[in-house]
């Protein structure tokens, strides 16, 4: 963090740029206050398949680091087969044994037709890596195609206000970690 500015990294669960999670998230981009820079990481689809037994790759490395370098990340994830998508649980996978998410202020979005069980299932590994998420840096979305307008932005006024209050927390998180 540099002179009370705070650093996000947003990460999409999924690798369509299309996708329901990745149009959300960059909405989601658009809300934080000035003082916030936040950016998306989208190479994930870059990251090799996790394997305790390989050295770092580039990606892998590049992916670390740029957790490491941001205050908090946020992800908006789908939910695929009833849970994690797969790349994503892969590239976190290559976090576990790095400090990366450790006290790590996070919040977590998932945006899916259900959903529930993705939302508590990538809860649990967030927990697992030891990053830092309140119960008010959690929101689900379910049937998000039906908050969407054509252009893949919200529509819906209480899912924008959710989405308002999961961003004021995630803030309120990195100022107390940070003692701000």
């Amino acid at each position: 963090m540099k002179a009370n500015r705070i650093s996000v990294l947003g990460i999409s669960g999924s690798l369509r740029q299309s996708s329901s999670a990745s149009a959300l998230l960059r909405q989601v981009g658009e809300l934080f206050p000035a003082h916030v820079d936040f950016h998306i990481y989208d190479r994930l689809e870059k990251i090799p398949a996790f394997d305790d037994g390989r050295l770092i790759l580039v990606p892998v490395a590049d992916f670390i680091k740029q957790i490491q370098e941001a205050d908090a990340v946020l992800f908006c994830i789908p939910e695929y087969a009833f849970g994690v998508p797969g790349a994503l649980k892969n590239a976190i996978d290559w976090t576990v044994s790095s400090t990366a998410f450790s006290d790590k202020p996070v919040a977590l979005i998932t945006a899916a037709s259900g959903g529930e069980n993705a939302h508590a299932a990538f809860s649990l590994t967030l927990s697992a890596i030891g990053s830092k998420i309140s119960e008010d840096g959690k929101l689900l979305i379910s049937f998000i195609r039906t908050k969407l307008n054509e252009s893949g932005e919200v529509k819906d006024s209480a899912t924008l206000n959710s989405i308002r209050s999961l961003i004021n927390a995630l803030i309120h998180t990195v100022e107390s970690v940070q003692n701000i």
